[in-house]
């Protein structure tokens, strides 16, 4: 049994234990709800969907052309008459004798008497009969759609956990559901605080920075289906921010905080967490990171997660440790991050009882392999690294660093789905 975030003491982590001890926070996933497929994108399955119909329905052409039954063996008969026509959503009354055709049009339901469909390229149509121009071509059986080769009636279509994304809601509506069951959007609060924190749009003080963090969070929550409560910027008042989380304790799933759990004489966002609930913090060995704090607050014992202040160490642990408890709050196994293998470039610094993640670029070469390289400057304030990243690269804590030709394992940041 995991041991629980509050157990853990003053240890330094591993990434896998902190991640592990995270997800004690999360007693049961969030409720259920009943929405429109057409309202349903991007959200989790709460139930497995079983297919109430065979997909295709009905045994269907998947070419145009004619219809027919193909003899068993030769000789084989190439001319055949014309006795009617099947459409898609009209389909051909009665049997097709032998010798016979009918024409047939894709994803209209085979004629009973007929196994086989003739592309039109293949014919020579004269209006009443169809002749075959290369009979030594054709196969018994050829383009024909095969009744739930699909999906089997009765059988799990989707399993509940399952996103909706463009081709699952297809998958959805090609068996006649209008309305699906799904997890509630996770409701998470997210806020700033700082006297010197200032609002994109507006000057600059020479002693202010300004607000990026919450703009970031906004986004990986949105990325993650969660639904944002945006607490904006809180000023350095024990008063105001205690009120505020109050507040957001009783209004959502989650809180996340960036930086501001400190020590720091100014640090009332520290005060106001342990005041309102019951707090543990944490060294991780990662970089960027390391810093972080966890815990619940009020009597809904709502989890918190305090993330680093730096702006790429937000992503990277927002990555590794929140989105994991969002899965868990929809239902799903806290699996750590997709990883791939990839053959390093360039030169990767990293040291021991440490895992390092680097912004790195991978790409595929003609021979189908991995390549991965630095996107360069790594400190944790450097933005821009994320920005150029289509991947972490993971040197774990038994890795001092990879030289140019090694092979190291990359986290796609477009794979976290």
């Amino acid at each position: 049994m995991s041991l629980s975030c509050f157990e853990l003491g003053e240890q330094m982590l591993s990434v896998d234990a902190a991640r592990e001890a995270l997800m004690t926070l999360v007693a049961s996933p969030v409720a259920t709800e009943q929405v429109a497929l057409s309202s349903a994108f991007g959200r989790r399955l709460a139930e497995d969907i079983i297919a109430p119909i065979d997909v295709p329905q009905n045994t269907n052409a998947a070419m145009d052309g004619v219809a027919l039954a193909w003899p068993k063996a030769p000789p084989y008969t190439t001319h055949f008459p014309i006795v009617g026509d099947a459409f898609a959503g009209q389909a051909f009354a009665g049997e097709v004798p032998a010798g016979q055709c009918v024409r047939i049009t894709t994803g209209a339901p085979i004629p009973r008497g007929t196994d086989t469909v003739i592309m039109r390229e293949q014919l020579i149509d004269d209006g009443a009969s169809a002749t075959i121009d290369a009979p030594e071509r054709v196969t018994a059986g050829q383009h024909v759609r095969q009744a739930g080769e699909d999906i089997a009636k009765g059988s799990v279509a989707l399993a509940a956990g399952a996103r909706l994304d463009a081709a699952r809601m297809g998958l959805v509506a090609s068996l006649g559901h209008a309305v699906v069951t799904v997890y509630r959007r996770p409701r998470v609060a997210i806020f700033s605080t700082g006297n010197e924190v200032t609002p994109p749009g507006g000057p600059l003080p020479s002693a202010g920075v300004y607000d990026t963090n919450r703009f970031t969070l906004m986004g990986l929550l949105a990325e993650q289906g969660a639904e944002v409560l945006d607490l904006g910027i809180l000023p350095d008042d024990l008063d105001a921010i205690e009120t505020a989380l109050a507040s957001a304790a009783t209004q959502s799933d989650l809180v996340i905080t960036s930086g501001g759990v400190s020590v720091g004489n100014a640090d009332y966002t520290r005060a106001a967490l342990e005041k309102l609930g019951r707090l543990a913090f944490w060294r991780v060995a990662l970089r960027p990171g390391r810093p972080m704090a966890c815990g619940q607050l009020g009597a809904t014992q709502t989890p918190l997660i305090g993330l680093p202040g730096n702006p790429v160490a937000v992503m990277v642990t927002f990555l590794q440790f929140v989105v994991p408890l969002l899965r868990q709050l929809q239902g799903l196994p806290p699996t750590p991050p997709p990883r791939l293998k990839a053959i390093a470039q360039t030169t990767l610094k990293s040291r021991l009882q440490r895992t390092d993640f680097i912004r790195g670029v991978y790409h595929c070469d003609a021979q189908g392999t991995l390549h991965v390289r630095s996107t360069g400057a790594q400190g944790s304030g450097i933005l821009t690294s994320m920005v150029a990243a289509n991947c972490l690269i993971e040197l774990g804590d038994d890795q001092a660093g990879a030289q140019p030709g090694e092979v190291v394992c990359i986290q796609p940041i477009t794979s976290w789905q």
